[in-house]
């Protein structure tokens, strides 16, 4: 019969869950002499933290300890409660029932100023929760101490220049003093992420919470970061260490603590099990899934590029881009793989050259023209680009495509929440409805979400701006599988990202991009990580 299954291949499963179960077993069980066992004097720990939303409980008894002189990485599904726990101990949430104990001692965290009090200071991966648009570089650098009236308040800032430069110099940021003098808005990303690093650490904390610090640095900021947790770890001070990179966690981590549902499901001690370690994050009940990527090569000519010029310094080149074919643009940061999107999509203007798209001539003024041609971003900072505070998902959804939602002008609602219905059943959305705001959702639902309504847009050409970060595994795995399905349907997919594993899981055709030249271009098959790796380093 067609559907019998085969016995090598069904012991083969059965042995897959039997060491499953063991694996959760023999993490429950870690988790429970922790609970019961002799302590030695935590830097911090977590007794019992539950965390309710109403009748949604996000965190159900947590108990962690991290000790001094200790990297310890926590790893979890979106979803899992890991934002809620780090939340509860910025104290920008505060915890249902438990006890936090800080070097042994009970401890009230009701907000950030309690935390930073009792030595805790937190990095989060939300740039905007943390930064102060409309003040300097400088005095978001020393915000703390002007709230707290340790510096002297002063209308020029010439006085409060001599301390910024102090703390920048934390982690050799050399910036100048005119610089110190903009607004905090003109920071790029990366710049602003190292800006709350170096004003955490300013505080000498004895815990210190990195959530996804790595998200948007350059592997040459991201060394320098990896040398700084070195450096404090050596110097007694607790990390919490939130990343979804494993290699990361695998280099720096002396401890791993996995959460699941609101629970710890996984401790382990170097050397980790990362294998474990997934099937703890995904469940029991998850079957393993190798992909084996099926490389399609598209014929039919999308977009062209002719002349491009991307960077200031950077020669321009030609680019051919195909309908049915997963692009992989591969690059760090600074490559020029944003400023290539962004000027497919008419967010900025390329510095010279010309497109055309399906043979015409292309140049979008601004992102209402691609739009309309059917040319899509999925931006590279969605809290920033892609989402408004406090809307709906239905509404955020709808956003693009407002045309299509109004009747003379008024929005039809059953309309919009019909396109929403679609995006969480085709995306597998993680939500209680299309009325629930997009940023009550995890970090991965979220980008479900921002994918999700171009799918339902019928794109022509989709570009996807590092579309996997601060994304869990399933959460990859389900937009990996999305970007394929929507080339296998007809449209030119390009996904651009600094990681090579990403490019490589869902890449028909790989580009590697350095200074704003193509270094290597060919199709999966005919490339191996050395040689991805090897382009990567070459100089334009």
């Amino acid at each position: 019969m067609h559907n019998e299954v085969h016995p090598d291949k069904r012991a083969g499963d059965e042995r897959v869950r039997d060491e499953r179960v063991r694996d959760e077993r023999a993490g429950d069980e870690q988790v429970r002499d922790e609970q019961i066992g002799d302590h030695p004097d935590f830097a911090l720990e977590l007794r019992g933290i539950t965390k309710s939303f109403g009748t949604n409980s996000v965190l159900k008894g947590v108990t962690l300890a991290l000790r001094p002189g200790t990297v310890t990485a926590l790893l979890g599904a979106n979803g899992a409660g890991k934002s809620t726990l780090i939340k509860i101990l910025a104290g920008v949430y505060e915890g249902g029932d438990g006890e936090i104990l800080v070097h042994g001692r009970p401890v009230e965290i009701t907000d950030p100023m309690s935390a930073a009090r009792n030595g805790i200071q937190t990095v989060h991966q939300r740039i905007d929760e943390s930064i102060v648009p409309g003040l300097t570089v400088a005095e978001n650098l020393l915000f703390e101490d002007i709230v707290h009236n340790t510096v002297p308040r002063v209308r020029s800032l010439r006085n409060l220049l001599p301390r910024a430069r102090e703390v920048s110099e934390i982690l050799d940021l050399h910036w100048s003093d005119a610089m110190l003098r903009s607004d905090v808005f003109e920071l790029g990303i990366a710049d602003a992420q190292l800006l709350l690093l170096a004003r955490a650490l300013s505080k000498h904390p004895s815990v210190l919470v990195l959530d996804e610090p790595t998200s948007t640095l350059s592997q040459t900021e991201a060394d320098r970061l990896f040398d700084v947790v070195r450096r404090l770890r050596a110097d007694g001070v607790a990390i919490l260490y939130v990343s979804h990179h494993l290699s990361e966690i695998k280099s720096l981590a002396d401890e791993l603590v996995v959460l699941r549902d609101g629970q710890i499901k996984d401790r382990q001690s170097t050397p980790v099990d990362l294998p474990r370690a997934v099937r703890s994050m995904l469940g029991a009940d998850v079957a393993v899934e190798v992909q084996n990527l099926t490389e399609h090569r598209g014929h039919d000519v999308a977009l062209e590029l002719r002349g491009v010029q991307l960077l200031k310094r950077s020669r321009p080149f030609d680019l051919t881009l195909r309908y049915g074919e997963v692009t992989g643009v591969l690059g760090l940061i600074g490559a020029g793989k944003s400023e290539l999107a962004r000027g497919i999509f008419g967010v900025a203007p390329l510095r010279a050259g010309t497109m055309s798209l399906d043979g015409k001539a292309y140049a979008p003024r601004y992102p209402g023209e691609g739009v309309r041609k059917g040319v899509y971003l999925v931006p590279e900072d969605r809290s920033a680009e892609a989402m408004l505070p406090g809307w709906s998902l239905a509404r955020t959804v709808s956003l693009p495509f407002m045309g299509e939602m109004s009747d003379g002008g008024v929005i039809n609602r059953q309309r919009e929440k019909r396109r929403a219905g679609a995006v969480i059943e085709a995306c597998s959305v993680v939500t209680t409805g299309s009325d629930q705001t997009l940023d009550a959702l995890s970090g991965g639902n979220q980008q479900k979400v921002i994918v999700g309504r171009w799918l339902e847009g019928r794109p022509r050409v989709l570009l996807m701006d590092e579309p996997f970060r601060g994304v869990d595994i399933g959460a990859r795995r389900d937009l990996s599988r999305k970007a394929r399905e929507a080339a296998e349907a007809g449209a030119c997919v390009v996904v651009l990202s600094s990681d090579v594993d990403e490019i490589r899981e869902v890449a028909d055709r790989i580009l590697v991009m350095v200074e704003g030249q193509i270094t290597l271009d060919c199709y999966s098959s005919q490339a191996d990580a050395d040689s991805i790796m090897t382009s990567m380093s070459e100089v334009a």
